[in-house]
């Protein structure tokens, strides 16, 4: 049986503007800094047990240092380890203790794109908080969405490799995986190897608008949005951090029963997309930037 990740736990991200990036994640996105530590910072969410979501340093360019999966026990990390290694894919770390607040145990490789991924577990939970209606701040990080010259070949990867499921397709170009019974933790679409966005869930539609509200009076860029999409009938708004990363308030994501869930093959479409139609109805909003490869494919991360 295939040993599999069950949790998105963080992303780390390397800026040019580490100050800027820093203030917008804790003072306007909503996220908790809980530490930092040889000049990277680590924030969490204050609703989710996961000690960190979003890590932070310095860097010339902006770049993706790592994604990070959560397994059920190291007998798992050791698991995937083993089937990681059997792909032919890269290791850059053998199991082993993992580095950051709330200590664990770890490897890290690289997929097949070149970016570089950690699966962790055992670590200490945080102690969390009900988070009220009109705070409008992130719940837990919802799910990566990424760019692969070789999509169809990659969302394999992860289902063999990593223990991924599909959920749903829209068209033949994007695929919705998951690793827990949320839609998905983890998308794919095709372009050159990059991160698209990081998704953050909040507690209810009231709560993304709300957010909206305190986003605009920031002066924060909305890429897309208000709206809701098909697959995952989640509702979304998209932002530019400082540092130009495209970053995502979701609500309403849809919980699949794995013993039943059927995949759909989504006609695509613009009323697929955005259900709702409002996605381009405020002027000067405009979709994700081009996508480039990332400047931290195939590099050893901190």
């Amino acid at each position: 049986m295939t040993a599999s990740v069950n949790d998105l736990q963080y992303v780390a991200l390397a800026v040019p503007d580490l100050a800027a990036e820093r203030t917008f994640f804790s003072n306007t996105w909503g996220l908790e800094e809980v530490a930092e530590v040889d000049g990277m910072v680590y924030l969490a969410t204050a609703a989710s047990p996961h000690p960190y979501v979003i890590r932070l340093r310095q860097d010339d360019e902006k770049k993706t240092d790592l994604i990070g999966f959560t397994a059920n026990s190291s007998a798992d990390v050791d698991a995937l380890f083993a089937q990681v290694k059997a792909s032919g894919a890269k290791i850059i770390a053998e199991p082993g203790p993992a580095s950051g607040p709330g200590g664990g145990y770890a490897f890290r490789f690289f997929d097949p794109d070149g970016r570089a991924v950690e699966i962790i577990a055992d670590t200490i939970p945080r102690a969390i908080r009900t988070v009220e209606e009109h705070e409008a701040i992130p719940l837990q990080i919802s799910h990566v969405v990424l760019h692969s010259p070789q999509h169809g070949e990659l969302e394999r990867w992860y289902r063999e490799v990593l223990g991924f499921r599909l959920t749903d397709w829209l068209g033949d170009f994007m695929v919705f995986l998951r690793c827990n019974p949320a839609h998905h933790r983890l998308a794919i679409l095709p372009g050159p190897p990059a991160l698209n966005h990081i998704a953050f869930d909040v507690a209810s539609i009231d709560a993304l608008m709300k957010g909206l509200g305190r986003m605009t009076k920031a002066g924060v860029h909305l890429q897309w949005g208000p709206g809701r999409h098909t697959a995952g009938n989640n509702t979304f708004s998209y932002y530019s951090t400082p540092n130009d990363n495209t970053v995502e308030y979701t609500s309403d994501l849809e919980t699949v029963d794995e013993e039943s869930w059927q995949p759909t093959v989504y006609k695509p479409g613009i009323e697929v997309m955005d259900q709702w139609g409002t996605g381009r109805i405020i002027p000067g909003n405009r979709p994700h930037a081009e996508m480039a490869p990332d400047k931290g494919l195939w590099q050893v991360p901190a």
